[in-house]
């Protein structure tokens, strides 16, 4: 009965959409009193493909995506565990800190920053845009590993230690595996957080970082609705991908994860 009400919930809101925006590039929008459309049209994809910077926009994009994710992941991983399992003076003040992006104006934060990236020259460069895809990224990290190491507990880290287990050992072996569902959430919403980034790329990048999403948002003003699909698709599709692939990754990187590490279990 749960599974069959997941599955329905998950049908109407995630798998019925995609399939409606589907129909939406390929027939555009049928009005009422109109005939129905029957034969598809690549119309609103070639469209899409002449957008000059389309492409090196996807290319881009994936790039500092990837660049904000591992950034992510090392200060997320080394802070939730300073959170979680240590204790000194301030802490609650350092972690309320750095969770401070969160509640404050994203122009006020690009614009901050921009004149301090200009002044070191990241400025109007993707290494600029990379940084500042940190800020609404960097808090979820650490607070989605603070609660990873919450969850495992200093048991086991201890246990491994007394047992002459090294730190890296600890780590790879014990804290990685354990860590595994912090891992996924970090790296889906990274991912997409950084794709869907506009008036942060606009003010650091100034025009000469093109990403998806500015390619993206002047299309919202389009009254062609197939177009709008077509690209809301490749939208969707790019974070789902990347998820998939480094998914196979962490199963290859990861101990225990793959086939060769089960059998030997």
């Amino acid at each position: 009965m749960r599974k069959s009400l997941f599955y329905s919930i998950s049908l109407v809101l995630f798998v019925f959409p995609l399939l409606f925006l589907v129909y939406k590039s390929f027939f555009g929008v049928w009005r009422w009193g109109s005939p129905l459309p029957f034969e598809p049209s690549l119309r609103a994809w070639k469209v899409l493909m002449n957008e000059g910077e389309f492409l090196d926009s996807i290319g881009v994009s994936i790039w500092i995506a990837i660049i904000v994710l591992a950034v992510n992941l090392l200060i997320g991983v080394t802070s939730g565990r300073v959170f979680s399992l240590s204790s000194f003076r301030g802490k609650s003040i350092i972690e309320a800190f750095l969770m401070l992006p969160l509640f404050l104006p994203v122009l006020v934060v690009a614009i901050g920053l921009h004149i301090t990236f200009i002044r070191y020259g990241l400025a109007d460069h993707w290494t600029g845009v990379a940084l500042v895809h940190l800020v609404p990224t960097i808090p979820y990290s650490i607070k989605m590993f603070k609660t990873g190491y919450e969850r495992i507990g200093t048991k086991l880290i201890e246990q491994s230690a007394l047992l002459g287990g090294r730190a890296f050992q600890r780590f790879y072996h014990i804290e990685l595996p354990l860590l595994l569902p912090s891992i996924r959430s970090v790296l889906f919403l990274t991912i997409v957080i950084s794709l869907s980034q506009y008036v942060l790329t606009a003010i650091i990048g100034g025009g000469n970082v093109v990403t998806l999403a500015m390619v993206y948002y002047p299309f919202t003003d389009t009254a062609d609705e197939a177009v709008m699909a077509a690209f809301s698709i490749v939208f969707a599709l790019i974070p789902a991908m990347l998820y998939i692939i480094l998914e196979g990754c962490l199963k290859f990187i990861l101990p225990y994860q793959h086939p060769r590490g089960r059998k030997n279990l």
